[in-house]
């Protein structure tokens, strides 16, 4: 079953809303998202 999980950007508190199989990924997410602000990935 995939739960919504919500990624936080520690460098400038932007929030994206993505989900996660809890299954297959059990441990902690971490994802390079690109940031509009920063003009880079972060």
């Amino acid at each position: 079953m995939r739960r919504p999980i919500v990624l936080f950007c520690s460098q400038t508190g932007e929030r994206y809303l993505t989900t996660k199989n809890k299954a297959n990924t059990p441990d902690r997410l971490r994802l390079l998202k690109y940031s509009t602000k920063l003009r880079r990935r972060v």
